[in-house]
């Protein structure tokens, strides 16, 4: 049995040199993995391909479903084929019509796998290129039989093989392929607190990711449970938008015997194919910012009509970023505590940390999360780790079983240090060569590091470097509280402001008279102010429509003309409501309306006397805004502000050593000056 699945990767990879010339490099993998998958399943059904023959020659007559059920049965496995042919036995003339005839006679489950890879189509490129031959032949005779190379190791291969393919075409991986660092330390976090169970004989748990893109994470889960327990199982589960992915993903799962039906082909948020099903452990790297505007109406729906029976219920994000809506997603997939619980692992970027104001949908979902006490920590990557972009990224570790130290209790773990004077502090090395945006990786013992400070649960000594923080989950929280300041207007008269109203009112009739030269007579309110001495100032909202009462203008008219002249004043006089609920109640300014985040364990009444009284003293707290939830006084959000919770002041630098600096440089330049002239 091979242990070096990386010599046989190579091997394989090394079909490249064929092809070089008459293909891109950023092709090599559509024919590499589709042929690897094809000899895989050939060695795999060698020794019942006899059996499966002579059955099919005698079920061959009955309905397709009935067949399939008998062949599977017979082949003992989860899929078959009913040709005579195989790589080995094509022909030297019509190789492209026998190896279509072959693939088509698989069982439709595998025979997918190479429609979405289009593998016809490459078969016909090959032929055209004259390499059909010599490819089907090298595959021939690369042995991957059970015997040789067992389903684990296989595996191994395959998923080396998807990596030299995400690598060479890195321009596009991002979108597909979770760089491998990222997958082993999220699995890492996700599994870690489920150590002992997973040892257990005969365990059997299901793993399942969203958005699975070529199956890097349903791998790295059964890797790392193999790894733990070799007798145990893990039955993976995922779905995936990208047909090409897609295959990737179905092929790699059949190769390692696990049940390709359970890796469906659509997209997760509008097109649950696994509905109503829960799972173990969850790991998920959705798309970056990515907008869900083409299933709104399907997620808009779902949140409506089912609310908290759907998916949806604790709120839906903006539009344009769909990364929460992944999150929710999970969450519903979780086992109930009773039996057994879940966890989940999911790579972020920074807007669900903090996007959103209280009340907002971003904001309700954090708020979800954090008083369900789901959320165990939440880990911040360096930059430049991903092969699309360099963003900042940060892994969300959650679970509805907490340990009991853990219970209340949100941990952050700041790995994205970049310390350029002390790199020693940097948990990031640096690539050799960049592929795509990714310019750095996390070598072991930095992932072993991550794991251990995340298993330890405890926070950095306040004398080292601040790299672990645990906080109470209602730190994250904050009521907004609305500020109210009293209206005081006073009404400054003059001829320039007179004529700007009286221009006003005209352009205002012009649009129902556009030939309108003047107005018939001066607009309501004009005489009695122009009777005013030039530049009077009323300090008082009452004064001034006693002025204007002879004009008995209408309520509409009163409005409008204290809104033209009045201007707020803190001297003016205090205005009232003079009728309604309020009548008596001073009336707030709505331009100086204000808003204050009270944090969420403090009083908000001790807050307000001691943070706004004393710069305006006759604001008030408007009572009437309450949260719809525990209808207190003011409306609760959540944010997680992880940077600031991380930062640390560095002074500038003194002035002297900025002038010593300079001098430096000045007399560098001086000196190279004098050289040229010289």
């Amino acid at each position: 049995m091979t242990e070096n699945f990386s010599s046989t990767a190579a091997f394989i990879w090394s079909v490249a040199d064929l092809l070089r010339g008459d293909f891109k490099q950023s092709q090599y993998g559509r024919i590499i993995l589709p042929f690897t998958l094809l000899r895989r399943l050939e060695c795999v059904l060698e020794d019942k391909k006899k059996t499966v023959l002579d059955k099919y020659d005698e079920v061959k007559n009955m309905p397709p479903e009935a067949q399939e059920q008998i062949l599977k049965h017979v082949a003992e496995l989860s899929f078959y084929n009913t040709s005579k042919m195989d790589l080995n036995h094509l022909g030297e003339t019509g190789v492209v019509d026998n190896l279509e005839a072959y693939v088509r006679a698989f069982s439709p489950s595998a025979r997918e796998i190479f429609e979405h890879f289009d593998f016809y189509n490459t078969l016909d490129k090959l032929a055209e290129a004259d390499l059909l031959y010599k490819v089907a032949k090298r595959f021939a005779n690369t042995d991957l039989h059970p015997d040789t190379i067992d389903n684990h190791h296989m595996g191994l291969v395959f998923e080396e093989l998807i990596r030299r393919f995400a690598e060479s075409s890195n321009e596009t991986a991002g979108e597909h392929f979770t760089p491998r660092d990222i997958v082993h330390l999220t699995t890492s976090l996700t599994f870690i607190e489920d150590n002992d169970v997973l040892t257990q004989p005969g365990i059997v748990r299901t793993i399942y990711d969203p958005t699975a893109g070529t199956g890097g994470f349903l791998s790295s889960g059964m890797e790392y449970v193999h790894e733990m327990n070799e007798k145990a199982k893990l039955v993976a589960f995922g779905q995936e938008l990208n047909p090409e992915s897609y295959a990737i993903c179905k092929a790699d799962m059949l190769v390692k015997g696990q049940d390709v039906d359970k890796i469906k082909l659509g997209n997760t948020l509008s097109n649950d194919q696994l509905i109503h099903q829960n799972f173990s452990y969850m790991l998920s790297n959705p798309p970056f910012g990515v907008d869900w505007k083409k299933v709104q109406k399907v997620i808009s729906d779902e949140h409506k009509v089912k609310g908290y029976d759907g998916r949806f219920g604790p709120g839906l994000p903006r539009v344009s970023d769909g990364s929460l809506l992944f999150l929710l997603h999970l969450i519903s997939k979780m086992h109930s505590p009773s039996e057994g619980g879940s966890r989940i692992g999911i790579i972020l970027n920074g807007s669900p940390l903090f996007t959103g104001g209280a009340g907002s949908g971003e904001s309700e979902i954090r708020r979800y999360v954090l008083e369900h006490d789901l959320l165990e920590a939440i880990i911040a990557l360096p930059t430049d780790m991903f092969y699309n972009t360099g963003i900042a990224t940060y892994i969300w570790v959650l679970t509805n079983h907490k340990p009991a130290h853990r219970k209340g209790k949100v941990q952050l773990i700041n790995a994205s240090t970049d310390d350029k004077e002390n790199p020693e502090n940097n948990f990031y090395s640096s690539m050799r060569k960049s592929l795509g945006s990714k310019r750095k990786y996390l070598p072991d013992e930095s992932i072993e590091k991550i794991v251990r400070l995340f298993g330890e649960f405890e926070a950095s000594p306040e004398n080292s470097k601040q790299v672990s923080k645990i906080f109470d989950y209602k730190d994250f929280g904050y009521r907004r509280i609305t500020v109210e300041r009293p209206l005081q207007l006073s009404f400054t008269i003059t001829k320039e402001k007179l004529d700007d109203y009286y221009q006003q009112m005209l352009e205002s009739e012009r649009k129902k008279q556009p030939d309108l030269e003047d107005l018939p007579e001066p607009p309501i309110g004009y005489a009695e102010l122009s009777t005013l001495a030039e530049g009077t100032t009323l300090m008082s909202r009452n004064e001034f429509l006693k002025v204007i009462a002879p004009a008995k203008p209408s309520a509409a008219n009163k409005k409008a003309l204290v809104k033209f002249f009045g201007e707020h004043n803190d001297d003016a006089e205090i205005c009232y409501f003079e009728s309604g609920k309020n009548k008596g109640e001073m009336e707030p300014n709505p331009d100086l309306r204000d808003y204050e985040n009270v944090p969420l364990k403090e009083d908000i009444y001790s807050y307000f006397e001691r943070e706004v009284k004393p710069h305006v003293p006759l604001a008030w707290i408007d009572e009437t805004k309450r949260d719809e939830k525990d209808g207190k006084v003011g409306i609760v959000g959540y944010e997680i502000p992880f940077n600031r919770h991380f930062y640390e002041y560095k002074p500038p630098r003194s002035l002297e050593e900025i002038d010593a600096d300079l001098d430096k440089v000045s007399a560098e330049i001086m000196q190279l000056l004098q050289e040229v002239h010289s």
